[in-house]
């Protein structure tokens, strides 16, 4: 059976992701306060933002784009500015 969290995302009691994905402080307050379908959304989201944005996660700077991305899509709902893409309604 899997374990639940309140989704501070998604603002409601949804499955929690199986294991912590990111090490570290960050990684388990996503474990503690992100549920998987909120995990996901941000994944598309994410991919998008490398793709469009031809990120190297290679690069440090880089990196620290995505992660702070991250925190604001997670935890401070910001939405992710993707040039050149209209979400369908």
């Amino acid at each position: 059976m899997s374990r639940t969290v309140f989704c501070s995302y998604l603002k409601k009691e949804a499955p929690g992701l199986a294991f912590q994905l990111i090490p570290g402080e960050l990684g388990k307050r996503i474990f503690d306060n992100i549920c998987q379908e909120a995990w996901n959304e941000w994944q598309k989201k994410q991919t998008m933002l490398i793709n469009e944005k031809k990120l190297n996660l290679m690069q440090l700077e880089d990196r620290k784009f995505i992660e702070r991305t991250m925190i604001g899509y997670l935890f401070e709902n910001k939405d992710v500015d993707i040039e050149g893409y209209t979400p369908k309604k």
